[in-house]
């Protein structure tokens, strides 16, 4: 079942849009002052030690404005080069300036992904989805996150020309007073190419059943990738009258069973803990109405077999996110033949060519595999090591193993 709710300390933070071509150099040129200057203050703030931090990142998307109908595979290649650069780089400050990212004593980040042009020129049209439709993520326009009923304590912005823009266009539209707080902006590169939507391969459809699988012990900034790029890639609900599949999201969470002989097992979470982590991430992206919404439908299912153990959370848009036990490798990809994408990490590869090879056995269809980039800080001196450790479940469980040994000592 969901968690129970806790009290968080919730800010927003507004980046102006990004460089082009998104480098992660030119990421950290443009926006390394503002992310320093807002999780050292998150990390110091008093609160930090009673409630979680949470975090929202919003990252305009030029590249998505007005293509929310496409199908997302058109658009994943510069969207995944965006998120993948932008968890690194919280990533990497986190490292630099000691700030926990995984703990609930932490900052947590979330990148939100906000269709908005780089001019900041919106164009007013009349609404052509429903209200339900309207609040559902990961991709959002500028008036759903400014009317999103969250409390966020400080709304952070950039004192650079664009960034003004945008906190105007979302002060302009917001219901109510907001605590603002503005900090120092990058340098913004912008070559005269600018992002500008992919051209639609005649091969591109939408996907209305979307898988991914892991053990999401000890949620991290990997993790949050992961998650974010499979919401991605299901076909948004922006025509609710027209006739369209079921949509649903597949989370595939290895069973406590398999996790017994990974190294320092008595430091791993329980599945039950593993799906509410990864359940308050992913609604966290998904979901802009209200958290306490009676709307939403949780229902537990226990069937014999294997994937038979799963959570079903239904949204207001019909949107439902299975999280399921699973027993093997393969998870439900193998026995829900309506899934029609996975997403994987790069270290992942040779799994996503098994399940279809699993899948060509039974005679299904493939599924049409996406990936995620693998993380690291090699070019950032005397950080690789300690950068890797953000990003490893099993690092995460070694260094809360020492802690333990440490306070038994003393």
């Amino acid at each position: 079942m969901p968690p129970v709710s806790k009290h968080l300390s919730h800010s927003l933070l507004l980046l102006p849009p990004p460089p082009s071509p998104p480098t992660f150099a030119a990421l950290k040129a443009a926006y390394g002052p503002p992310l320093f200057s807002v999780l050292r203050q998150l990390s110091r703030s008093p609160k930090r030690t009673q409630d979680p931090v949470v975090l929202d990142v919003a990252l305009p998307c030029s590249h998505l404005y007005g293509q929310l109908g496409s199908p997302r595979s058109s658009h994943y290649a510069s969207t995944q080069q965006l998120v993948a650069g932008l968890y690194k780089l919280l990533a990497v400050i986190s490292v630099q300036q000691s700030i926990d990212s995984e703990d609930s004593e932490g900052v947590d980040a979330r990148v939100l992904l906000l269709a908005y042009p780089r001019d900041g020129k919106l164009i007013q049209t009349s609404p052509d989805s429903a209200p339900e439709a309207q609040l559902e993520g990961p991709v959002i326009d500028i008036h759903t996150l400014a009317r999103s009923p969250r409390d966020w304590d400080t709304i952070y912005a950039v004192e650079t020309e664009r960034g003004e823009v945008l906190l105007n266009s979302f002060l302009s539209i917001a219901r109510t007073k907001k605590n603002v707080f503005k900090v120092r902006g990058g340098i913004t590169q912008v070559s005269a190419e600018e992002l500008s939507p992919s051209s639609q391969a005649s091969s591109s459809k939408n996907h209305y059943s979307v898988a991914v699988g892991g053990t999401f012990d000890h949620l991290h900034i990997g993790h949050k990738l992961l998650l974010t790029m499979t919401a991605f890639m299901l076909g948004g609900n922006t025509n609710p009258d027209e006739d369209q599949p079921p949509r649903s999201l597949t989370i595939g969470i290895t069973g406590d069973e398999l996790l017994k002989n990974k190294k320092y097992a008595e430091y791993l979470e329980s599945w039950q803990d593993r799906r509410n982590s990864a359940h308050d991430f992913l609604s966290s992206i998904l979901y802009f109405g209200h958290p306490d919404d009676t709307r939403i439908q949780v229902e537990e299912k226990s069937e014999p077999g294997p994937n038979g153990h799963a959570v079903h959370v239904t949204y207001p848009s019909h949107l439902v996110s299975k999280y399921v036990e699973i027993w093997d490798p393969f998870g439900p990809t193998i026995t829900d033949e309506s899934i029609s994408a996975l997403v994987i990490s790069g270290e992942t590869r040779s799994g996503g060519k098994a399940v279809n090879d699993k899948r060509a056995e039974k005679g299904w269809a493939p599924l049409e595999v996406f990936e995620v980039d693998v993380l690291d800080a090699s070019e950032e001196e005397k950080l690789d090591e300690t950068f890797q450790s953000k990003l490893s479940s099993t690092e995460i469980r070694r260094l809360r193993s020492e802690r333990g040994s440490s306070k038994s000592k003393a």
